[in-house]
Formats: structure tokens, C-alpha cells, sequence
């Protein structure tokens, strides 16, 4: 969840990996400086031994995978806690929660702008 959270604020969101780590050491009870900003390096593509520059985690396939019948996701947001799982990792779509929030950017735009802006860095 922490790379997926990691991934979706410097690669979706475009707001700075320091931010994230900053957040994550005061509000995780097991942080650890070192560990934390390594994460937060290797995602967002900048750390010694960092991540490619192309691996972006999209957050809904993500769910759908590792979380196939959303129990993490109705235990942290109880407005889902009775949705069926088909519908679970994108609510939204469902036309039966009135209304359920769309999400915040397109995924599929937001990381083409992250390739695109990585590719211009590396003169790719």
C-alpha cells in the first residue's frame, strides 16, 4: 500500500517525494528515516537504487490484484463496507452510491505526463 500511495503522489499527483516522506514519518508508528526515504526515492525514480522510470502503479488494477474482494478497502472506508466486490476498487462506476466521489485525475493521462516529463529529463 506504501508504494502504491508513494507512486500515486509523485507520479500521478506530480508533488514532490519529500512531501510523501515527510507525511508518512509523522503519521506511521514504524518509520524509519533511512527506509522511508529510500522508498520514497526508489519511487519516484531518484534514489541510488531506484525504480525504473516507466514502473507506475496504477492504484485500481493494484487493488483489484492484491485486494481481489476488498476487504482492506472496506475495512478502511467504511462508505464501502457493503459494496459488492465487482464494484469495490472503483465505486464510482457503480451508479449505486449517490454520489460517489469520481476520482481526483485520470490515471491513464497523469501517467503519460510522468513519462513524458521523465523521457525530457533522460533526453529520451
Amino acid at each position: 500500500v506504501r508504494m502504491i500511495v508513494a507512486s500515486f503522489l509523485v507520479k500521478d499527483l506530480h508533488l514532490p517525494w519529500q512531501w510523501g516522506a515527510k507525511f508518512f514519518m509523522r503519521h506511521l508508528v514504524d518509520g524509519d528515516i533511512a527506509s522511508n526515504n529510500h522508498g520514497w526515492q526508489w519511487t519516484a525514480g531518484t534514489g541510488t537504487d531506484a525504480s525504473p522510470y516507466f514502473r507506475i502503479f496504477n492504484p485500481i488494477s493494484q487493488g483489484e490484484r492484491f485486494d481481489p474482494q476488498g476487504t482492506y478497502v472496506r475495512r478502511w472506508i467504511p462508505e464501502l463496507s457493503d459494496i459488492g466486490s465487482d464494484f469495490v476498487h472503483a465505486p464510482w462506476t457503480s451508479g449505486l452510491l449517490n454520489p460517489y466521489l469520481q476520482p481526483i485525475v485520470d490515471h491513464a493521462v497523469e501517467r503519460q505526463i510522468s513519462l513524458d516529463r521523465y523521457k525530457a529529463v533522460l533526453g529520451k
